[in-house]
């Protein structure tokens, strides 16, 4: 039997923790190991209990989620960690922010229970999840920035097929669909994915997304499918 994903609730309003643990804990590959509510608790609670998954409120006193995110994921201890943000307005000021702090996914709060089950897990295997409008967000902000956070010129180390891969993961295709894009195996397009995160000194796939448009190997005119 393979471990159960371990997920860590990080929300201030009790209503919305005790919904959420009702909810995960009933499905059998994932368990709750901690709450927290504030991002400072979040924290804490990360170094101690070793979740694979934060399910992380943006707002919170103290210390908000995305500077826990930044802690979270900044941290070798917890680098591991995978941050899944949740915030109630589509346009929330802190999307930008909290993929660049290593947030791996963001989802809306009225997202359907059996979506956001399913985005634990599609973090928990390493890929990247935005809801759509976050999406069309982060195009935005990307577009609006002073500059890009990632070079131009640190594409010069990649290869032009990895490049093939890296606009399709920013068009939202899954190993599995850029495999069957690319007439190859996923083994192969999962090795493509780990030289482009240690090239473009990416976290996850999320990060990837972002630099794909930064560069411009993707146009922040295009539309794309969400992540």
């Amino acid at each position: 039997m393979t471990e159960a994903t371990r997920v860590l609730i990080a929300d201030d309003q009790w209503l919305l923790r005790d919904s959420f643990h009702t909810l995960i804990a009933a499905e059998p590959d994932l368990v709750v190991v901690g709450e927290a509510r504030t991002g400072s608790e979040a924290v804490e609670l990360a170094r101690s209990k070793h979740p694979h998954v934060v399910l992380m409120d943006v707002r919170m006193p103290e210390m908000d989620g995305v500077e826990a995110t930044r802690l979270i994921c900044g941290d070798p201890c917890t680098a591991a960690v995978r941050v899944l943000m949740l915030t109630m307005f589509d346009l929330d000021a802190y999307v930008y922010a909290a993929l660049r702090a290593g947030a791996s996914g963001f989802l809306l709060k009225d997202t359907r229970p059996v979506d956001l089950l399913a985005g634990i897990r599609v973090v928990a295997e390493g890929e990247a999840l935005l809801a759509p409008t976050v999406t069309r967000r982060l195009i935005a902000e990307l577009a609006r920035s002073p500059g890009p956070a990632v070079a131009p010129e640190a594409l010069d180390s990649v290869t032009g097929r990895e490049r093939e891969v890296l606009e399709l993961i920013a068009r939202g295709m899954s190993n599995a669909e850029i495999a069957e894009q690319l007439y190859v195996g996923t083994g192969t397009v999962k090795t493509h994915v780990s030289h482009l995160l240690a090239k473009l000194g990416a976290r996850d796939r999320a990060q990837l997304v972002i630099a794909a448009y930064e560069t411009g190997v993707v146009s922040l005119t295009a539309r794309r499918s969400p992540v």
